[in-house]
């Protein structure tokens, strides 16, 4: 699976040995050694993976994530960081990372890392003739990346649109933090199901009209989260 990578990192030995590795894998590499650059790259051509260091010059690898999911760019992001608290990691999911590795790291998990992200990319490209998934006035449209709610579209993060899509598809059903742990893919192994958590705090901003009281993706106390249409379940509370 031969994929076009940017490693955005300004340690040059450590940008040689990751950029080896990757060309070992047969990608097409392009190396650049700092936040402003990174961008540039990213803008140019269609690049399927950026492999981005956080603590960059002139500008450090959040805000360079940040500006790339706001112009609404989805290549696949894999962040590098000497941080290890777990506030810097969820900060990072937050903004849209895909993937997070602490430093030192092993170059070959480095490479494990990348060859999940790029097999869960090429999936998500296969899904793109999936309708549209519906679930009350909420609606999830897999082939153009994208969320409505009463008609009025909603941006999501990659992260936050795997679970909502993986809850849409069985509206109802109840899904444990670790099944949609599981749905994101590769997160660091220190990130807690507290990841989950974030996401669904964020979901629930953008797709509730009262957040602390939500009544379209609920909690399951003990269990899970799971997605549900109002509008059913007032009608059915009616009915009694």
């Amino acid at each position: 699976m031969c994929a076009n990578v940017i490693v955005a990192e300004d340690d040059a030995k450590q940008a040689e040995l990751v950029r080896r590795y990757l060309e070992r894998e047969g990608h097409a590499v392009t190396v650049v050694a700092d936040g402003l650059a990174a961008l540039e790259q990213a803008r140019q051509g269609e690049p399927d993976l950026l492999v981005l260091d956080v603590m960059m010059p002139r500008a450090d690898g959040l805000d360079v994530v940040r500006v790339l999911r706001s112009e609404g760019r989805e290549l696949a992001v894999l962040m590098l960081t000497a941080r290890s608290t777990e506030d810097d990691l969820l900060l990072g999911l937050d903004l849209g990372a895909d993937d997070y590795m602490t430093k030192p790291y092993s170059p070959r998990e480095l490479m494990a890392r990348v060859r999940t992200l790029l097999r869960r990319t090429r999936r998500d490209a296969d899904r793109e003739d999936d309708p549209v998934v519906r679930v009350g006035a909420l609606a999830v449209d897999p082939r153009r990346h994208e969320v409505a709610v009463d008609g009025v579209r909603i941006t999501c993060t990659p992260g936050e649109f795997r679970l909502l899509a993986a809850m849409a598809a069985e509206p109802g059903r109840v899904f444990t933090r670790e099944q949609l742990l599981a749905e994101l893919h590769g997160f660091d192994r220190y990130i807690s199901s507290r990841t989950v958590d974030v996401h669904i705090m964020n979901l629930r901003k953008k797709i509730e009209q009262a957040p602390r009281r939500p009544d379209r993706l609920l909690t399951v106390f003990g269990v899970g989260y799971k997605l549900v249409d109002p509008a059913k379940k007032f009608s059915r509370a009616s009915a009694r």
